[in-house]
């Protein structure tokens, strides 16, 4: 069946279903039934479409989406382009914050459940690591949080998810004492165990940047040449829309729309609505200011952290306490497999009330940092006073 055979308008969490026997990709991976489109590198080719009608992304819900997900700008600071979207006073995020309270102040009580157990890192990069800034490509740490992501790698094992190519999160943080999950974990570098069973045959074995072992796991591989087509048709057809950037994450393409006019919003909508129409295996799904197409499969944030849990041969081990910090929608898949079992604790970044499945916030990355040096004192506190290995 031709990929462009269908009519079905894509979908911002689900699509179309697809034939498991023409993708090598574990059928645990594929949720839908095996009827319906087929995958086939010769399929690719893109034709010119005429702009749709508008109505199309008004009624399927993109454009309440795309606001939703991009809460306003309160203040910028100029010499970074920070954004900041709100402020201490906010009655409505303190009201939130007795749901989900501070990180910080909650200190005591999260190391007090850590005692005796071994403490496993997992950091988004984007909005929680730097801050949000106009340009992804300027999206630096400062040097203090660089150092207190190296500090805390140098007493627990630590990995990078995020949304953007493993090759380029891995340029921006540099450090290489960490494990890197690009693509929002569909490339995931980890340690090479023999015991490791998740997917293994979607495991190839490589070596880091400093030539040690590892494997790398791309459960998307399969979909590299329709996201290569797809990065270059969506650049072509958003080039006239100013302030537009495209971005090519590998196993991932995003569209942002931070430096574009609201007018222009659903312009860029309704092209990449027109685009998606053709391709059933793929699927749209919103962060900050962006817009994302992925492949339908069942792999997310969330699988990236179990995987790496067992690649590290901390699965199912009631000595073992996850802890992932982020702050945009991709990083609840990640939060609620924490929070199912009790597993370990989510923390949001937002300085605005959202609803989570994290435990925890932290108001934004100035206080992430802080956290993350925290750890490192108690830990060093701890050593000090303690001959466990952890």
């Amino acid at each position: 069946m031709d990929l462009k055979s269908t009519n079905a308008s894509p979908v911002l969490t689900d699509s179309a279903p697809i034939n498991k026997s023409r993708l090598s990709i574990p059928s645990s991976m594929l949720p839908y039934s095996q009827s319906g489109a087929s995958f086939s590198p010769g399929m690719l080719t893109i034709p010119k479409k005429k702009p749709g009608k508008l109505d199309d992304v008004r009624s399927n819900g993109w454009l309440d989406a795309m606001k939703s997900s991009s809460p306003p700008r309160k203040k910028i600071v100029k010499d970074f382009n920070v954004e900041v979207a709100s402020d201490d006073g906010d009655i409505g995020y303190s009201s939130w914050m007795l749901k989900y309270p501070s990180a910080l102040k909650s200190f005591e009580q999260i190391i007090h459940y850590a005692k005796n157990k071994k403490i496993v890192m997992f950091l988004d990069y984007d909005g929680t690591l730097s801050p949000i800034v106009d340009d992804p490509d300027r999206a630096f740490m400062s040097d203090d949080m660089h150092s207190a992501v190296g500090n805390v790698a140098k007493y627990f094992p630590t990995a990078i998810i995020s949304g953007r190519s493993r090759d380029k999160v891995y340029e921006l943080v540099g450090l290489t004492e960490l494990y890197y999950a690009g693509s929002h974990g569909m490339d995931i570098m980890s340690p090479v165990r023999d015991t490791v069973s998740t997917n293994q045959s979607n495991c190839i074995n490589s070596t880091d940047h400093q030539g040690k072992d590892v494997n790398l796991f791309q459960p998307a591989s399969d979909f590299l040449p329709m996201i290569n087509e797809v990065f270059r048709t969506l650049v072509e057809n958003t080039k006239d829309i100013k302030g537009t950037k495209v971005e090519n994450h590998k196993f991932c393409a995003s569209v942002h729309y931070r430096n574009v006019d609201e007018k222009s919003w659903p312009t860029i909508a309704q092209r990449v609505h027109d685009i998606l129409k053709d391709y059933p295996l793929l699927r749209l799904t919103h962060g900050r200011k962006v817009l994302e197409v992925r492949p339908v499969i069942n792999w997310n944030k969330g699988k990236a952290v179990e995987f790496l849990l067992e690649s590290l041969g901390l699965s199912n081990n009631d000595n073992v306490l996850p802890i992932y910090i982020g702050d945009d929608r991709t990083d609840e898949d990640a939060f609620k497999v924490l929070r199912e079992g009790n597993r370990g604790y989510g923390i949001l970044v937002s300085s605005t009330p959202k609803e989570t499945d994290a435990f925890f916030s932290l108001r934004d990355p100035s206080e992430v940092k802080e956290f993350l040096k925290s750890l490192v004192r108690w830990k060093e506190r701890s050593a000090k006073n303690s001959s466990c290995p952890w």
